[in-house]
């Protein structure tokens, strides 16, 4: 299973950028391949994305989130396999880094082709490098959910 490590630093406190990335629903703003995330609870959501023309969907568990510090998740049922966590660290009072570790299971040859070429590594950064433009841009978070999910 190919496993993504990307990270970018984002002009906002820890906190902005935390609570940002707990707003599921806002993510079509920023990750290209996300046609739309539905929140069924706190813990779960159903996500329809288009990966080469291909239009999948699946659910998603949020297996672990600590405020401040990370969001991790899997997922659950439909046409995709990966899992992954996203994590905030301070570097200064107005400065965070964000790194997502994802796990996926390529389908399809086009998908397999892509992971072998690095597709998915590019996606991920440029994905990031989005969000540091949305929120950077909005200059605050649209939302925040501050539940603590243990492992």
């Amino acid at each position: 299973m190919p496993q993504i490590i990307e990270t970018v630093d984002v002009n906002v406190p820890v906190t902005v950028a935390y609570n940002q990335w707990t707003q599921f629903e806002s993510f079509p703003h920023f990750l290209d391949e996300v046609v739309s995330i539905t929140q069924i609870d706190d813990t779960h959501n159903h996500w329809v994305v288009k990966v080469g023309g291909a239009q999948r969907e699946f659910d998603a568990e949020i297996t672990e989130q600590h405020p401040d510090e990370r969001v991790a998740w899997r997922s659950v049922g439909g046409e995709t396999e990966h899992a992954g966590v996203v994590t905030f660290h301070k570097l200064d009072d107005r400065t965070t880094r964000v790194t997502a570790q994802i796990d996926w299971d390529p389908q399809g040859l086009l998908e397999k082709v892509g992971a072998l070429v690095g597709a998915g590594s590019h996606a991920v950064k440029k994905d990031l490098d989005n969000f540091k433009k949305f929120i950077e841009g909005r200059g605050g978070e649209t939302g925040a959910w501050r539940g603590d999910v243990e492992a």
